[in-house]
């Protein structure tokens, strides 16, 4: 884990506590609920702690006592603007959010709330500007607390931030998204604040994980409630592997920094001298300066054996894809101090290890490389999207090298000189739960099978088994690994369907663990494609709890084999040959003992023939690799195999570049018809965000410009069954919320609906739309289940037998509880047609978003 140490660094604190608001209701009806007198509390209790951290100088702690929108930002831009080391920000006070529920605001003393069919917050201040101020800032790491309703909305609008913006900030929420949450009576601090004080209270290093993990459990056992009268449950946000120190131990480590040199113990003396004699008159100063250059500078060349002052290293920069930024950060900060980088106790070179989607680093070196050295438009510039220009490019696999080089349709600014041999080897496998009462997914044969095989074994097993894989556009790993899922010879899109995958897939293998970790109904029951390295090491997550996976070896996916390629840019002759030595000696580096021993301790094998596991540094045994720093002990251990037979293929760029386009055309522009039960008895379901229109409206997130849908209108018991209301096509999302939000055009008739004519007539018109391509398709069926007494005998049967051959997806939504459970004819649909079926029991606007983001290309 990359625990980020902020001792000795220019640390900053801002707390933004709300008590008092100008507008308030009853008095005006444009106000906010209340005031909050517990805010003030909150404010005080947490700069106190803060201020026993020791991370924290007197004067760098900022309190806001409820600022105007205004002074609200002043203080943001001022504390972002001086930060070089830690920046945490803190907010209690009111917070709101959208209609939709997509965006989260933070209301200062002056906000106002303006009734309407349209979303109003004067002198709010949305969430998303705030954390693009603090993750565009100089400070090394991003720490962001948040104690108001709807705090967990926040992690939507991290979400929307790239990789390497996300990796600076950590998020602490108080509460779970679309949740109210009590103010306490005033007589102390709010009950997430009080907790966050208490922990922070403790003694010994703490860490923003460890804290997270200890406030989730005292907030649990205090057994603390929403408005909805649900448990409290903090939420934390943060990009695996990151972490960052939130309260020293005592003495900072003695290796932040070297000892001042001569040299800077004699220039801080004399900017000492000169400050004191600056209000002496001239002649003295005169005269005092030639005395401090007499006696100091003279004796600094005089005195023998000192070292001199260490010269600014040369800074290397290391792009990685982002599966493999936490090893070779560990492996970079191990060379650093390492005999092969120093001399006479100086460091010959710094590196810089980032990382971006392998495929846009793909086409930045085979189609950007001008735009690279000298971005001249706004909308083509890699130094912003990518990073900067790279001296050492670690891809996943070599094949990448060719897909850059092979035909290139411009000229390149930048030459790729590849190493001969991988760096190290790890087979791409399935993991698989391993439960008592599923064990290891009824006993599927480990080696040598396909993985479309392996996938339809696993959704047949007695206790169904889901499988799913990150993102083929993030890491070369989930491509690969696409690889093996279209091998089969059928569609991409009908592959797709095959995964256990609702919403947008998560950016990295190690990220998807994560997440599986956090829900254990879901890791019981999903396989994940992932890295076999991953498994021998561990991931380190939130999670306490995980479920035991079994490492399934399919023999059609090709394996990571990461190549070290020296980029040489066109003109870069300033420091060229420094340059080239340090690349050199990193790469010496990593390919000797110590930086295989490092790559052996993350969990890797050797590139060499039957790919045995690396040595682990200093350790006697392969199979004594260690676990990330703070990973829980509990963790039980995957089962990997020593030796899993026969090597998987390695990887072949045009077969890269062909799964690529059949994914983004699987996944490309999609189409989604909406059919929104419009009869009488909705009226209890409709208004809010939770009501039907309300739900299509959180929905829309998940589609772009390019995507098409409509909505129907579904009630009469004669006829087609439905009337359009959104016409089908492509459309700007503030046109279609605007008709979902005009009541005169969208709302519950006096009339009953009939969901057998309306279901057939939308999967027949959806399957005609797909006829000649493979874009992915979905329909929406939102229901208070109402009148599914027409979806009975010969007109389920019907419903059921189009819903299988269609080849469009439904996802049911009822609205009543229990709609989903097993036997129940919305449960039966969804299972019919490959779909998804969604009630109460689930979070209905973010599960129905992330169902329609699996078809939409939209950002959110």
């Amino acid at each position: 884990m990359d625990r980020y140490d902020p001792r000795g660094k220019t640390n900053r604190a801002l707390l933004v506590g709300v008590s008092e608001y100008d507008h308030v209701r009853p008095d005006d009806p444009e106000g906010v609920p209340g005031h909050i007198p517990g805010a003030q509390h909150n404010r005080l209790q947490l700069r106190k702690a803060l201020h026993e951290t020791n991370l924290f100088e007197t004067g760098r702690i900022t309190v806001c006592a409820s600022p105007s929108h205004d002074d609200f930002n002043e203080a943001l831009r001022r504390a972002a603007r001086e930060t070089e080391g830690l920046l945490l920000f803190y907010f209690t006070g009111h917070g709101i959010v959208t209609k939709s529920g997509d965006q989260l605001f933070l209301q200062p003393s002056n906000a106002r709330v303006v009734a309407g069919e349209h979303d109003a917050f004067p002198n709010a201040v949305p969430f998303t500007e705030v954390l693009a101020q603090l993750v565009g800032s100089p400070a090394e790491r991003v720490v962001v607390v948040l104690d108001c309703c709807y705090a967990g909305n926040a992690a939507a609008d991290w979400q929307r931030f790239d990789h390497r913006r996300r990796s600076k900030a950590m998020l602490l929420m108080s509460v779970q998204s679309h949740r109210l949450i009590d103010a306490g009576d005033g007589s102390g601090a709010t009950p997430f604040t009080k907790e966050l004080v208490h922990v922070l209270a403790m003694k010994g290093e703490l860490s923003v994980d460890g804290l997270y993990t200890v406030l989730k459990k005292r907030m649990a056992d205090a057994r603390y409630r929403t408005a909805l009268g649900d448990t409290q449950d903090p939420q934390g946000v943060w990009e695996s592997g990151v972490d960052v120190l939130i309260r020293g131990g005592g003495t900072p480590p003695i290796c932040i920094l070297p000892p001042p040199t001569r040299w800077e113990r004699l220039m801080k003396a004399c900017r000492s001298a000169a400050a004191r004699m600056w209000g002496l008159p001239l002649r003295f100063r005169l005269l005092l300066a030639m005395a401090l250059v007499g006696a100091g500078i003279g004796a600094y060349f005089v005195v023998p054996g000192d070292p001199g002052p260490c010269a600014p290293p040369l800074e290397l920069r290391v792009l990685t894809d982002p599966e493999l930024e936490p090893t070779l950060d560990r492996a970079a900060d191990t060379f650093l101090n390492s005999g092969e980088n120093t001399e006479h106790g100086c460091r010959r070179a710094g590196i810089t290890v980032y990382s971006a989607d392998a495929a846009d680093t793909v086409t930045a070196l085979r189609e950007r490389t001008d735009a690279w050295q000298q971005p001249m438009k706004e909308d083509d510039d890699p130094q912003r999207d990518i990073g900067p220009q790279p001296d050492v490019w670690i891809p996943a696999t070599g094949a990448d090298v060719t897909r850059v080089t092979f035909d290139r349709p411009v000229r390149s600014f930048a030459d790729l000189e590849q190493e001969q041999n991988p760096l190290a080897y790890s087979p791409t496998v399935l993991a698989v739960p391993n439960t008592s009462k599923n064990p290891a997914a009824g006993g599927v044969q480990r080696t040598g099978r396909p993985l479309a095989e392996l996938v339809d074994v696993l959704k047949k097993s007695r206790l169904p088994v889901g499988t799913s894989r990150p993102d083929p556009e993030h890491t070369d790993a989930a491509l690969l690994a696409t690889m093996g899922l279209y091998a089969d010879g059928g569609t991409a899109r009908a592959a797709e369907q095959k995964l256990a995958q609702p919403g947008v897939p998560a950016p990295t293998a190690a990220k998807l663990l994560c997440d599986l970790f956090e829900d254990s109904a879901a890791d019981a029951s999903t396989a994940a494609l992932v890295p076999e390295f991953l498994l021998r090491s561990g991931v380190a997550c939130n999670a306490v709890s995980r479920v035991p996976r079994v490492a399934v070896y399919p023999r059609d996916v090709p394996a990571l084999q990461p190549a070290f390629v020296h980029v040489r840019w066109n003109d870069a002759h300033r420091d060229e040959e420094p340059r080239n030595a340090a690349v050199r000696a990193f790469r010496d580096w990593l390919y000797g003992e110590v930086g295989q021993g490092v790559l052996g301790a993350a969990g890797f094998r050797s590139a060499d023939a039957g790919h045995p596991p690396l040595p682990v540094a200093g350790q006697s045994s392969p199979k004594a690799a260690r676990k990330p720093s703070g990973q829980p002990s509990e963790q039980p251990a995957a089962d990997v195999l020593d030796d899993p037979g026969r090597s998987q293929p390695s990887a072949e760029q045009l077969a890269m570049t062909a799964a690529l386009e059949q994914y983004r055309s699987a996944n490309g522009p999609g189409r989604v018809l909406f059919l929104l039960d419009s009869s009488g008895s909705m009226r209890a379901w409709w208004k809010g965000a939770s009501g039907g229109p309300g739900l299509i409206r959180q929905s829309l997130g998940g589609l772009g410009t390019q995507d098409e849908y409509g909505v129907w209108a579904m009630y009469g018991t004669s006829g087609q069954g439905y009337a359009p209301l959104l016409p089908f096509g492509r459309h700007k999302r503030a046109d279609a919320e605007r008709i979902l939000l005009d009541g005169s055009r969208t709302r519950a008739y006096d009339a009953e609906a009939d969901p057998h004519r309306a279901l057939l007539a939308a999967l027949k018109d959806m399957a005609g739309r797909g006829t000649g391509d493979d874009r992915p398709q979905l329909i929406v069926l939102i229901t208070d289940d109402e009148d599914n007494n027409r979806l009975t005998g010969a007109n389920r049967t019907a419903v059921l037998d189009l819903a299988r051959t269609s080849g469009v997806p439904v996802a049911v939504v009822s609205l009543d509880g229990g709609g989903c459970d097993g036997g129940r004819v919305d449960a039966l649909i969804a299972g019919a047609s490959g779909g998804r079926c969604l009630d109460t029991g689930d979070d209905l606007g973010p599960a129905l978003h992330d169902e329609v983001a699996r078809t939409g290309t939209g950002d959110e």
